[in-house]
């Protein structure tokens, strides 16, 4: 009988301790940089595509091709490869890159991947159905002179307790035409987590 009395008050514990557990949910400011587990997250992205495209920019490809050409450059982000071990988002870190790009005001960027291949089924869309007025023509898109591409890469290492994130970030930036490299970026962030 006691082992049944027992039992019944420790479910009944267990059954109240979960009930009453709950999460504390902080909302905090898209900008501040919070580590959790010390793996790349958004602020590495952030800040990496704001100190590359920095770099990039500043770089004399830029100044030579408008007075080359007369014109500021376009660019076309293409592939990012995540090389690490981990799930990265390179989505979200071109997002982060063709933002800079943009907001530099020193070069023009296009859309590139699954999203031009939507814009060209809206455009052959409105071929059928939009008014001849406002319909968007083909062959009118602006072509790229460069494109973007690069790798995220990591290298783990522990010790007990310790661990070392070590991630490189390495871009190029070609001309499209030539295939010339006008720039090769790398960005390195070590981390140590106790």
């Amino acid at each position: 009988m006691m082992k049944k009395i027992a039992l019944v008050l420790l479910v009944g514990a267990a059954i109240f301790t979960g009930c009453s557990s709950s999460k504390t949910v902080t909302r905090v400011d898209s900008d501040s940089q919070i580590d959790l587990s010390g793996r790349w997250n958004d602020t590495d992205s952030r800040l990496v595509a704001e100190e590359m495209v920095r770099d990039g920019l500043s770089r004399v490809w830029v100044t030579d091709f408008v007075e080359e050409n007369g014109k500021k450059p376009t660019v076309i982000v293409g592939i990012i490869r995540n090389k690490t071990s981990e799930h990265i988002s390179t989505e979200t870190f071109t997002n982060d890159i063709e933002r800079e790009f943009i907001n530099s005001g020193k070069v023009r960027v296009v859309q590139g991947g699954e999203e031009r291949e939507e814009l060209r089924k809206e455009r052959a869309d409105q071929q059928e159905f939009a008014s001849a007025a406002t319909t968007k023509r083909w062959g009118m898109e602006r072509g790229a002179d460069f494109i973007l591409q690069g790798t995220v890469s990591s290298v783990t290492d522990s010790n007990g307790k310790q661990s070392l994130l070590f991630y490189q970030t390495d871009l190029e930036l070609t001309h499209l035409e030539t295939n010339e490299k006008v720039w090769i970026g790398s960005k390195k962030i070590k981390k140590v987590i106790n």
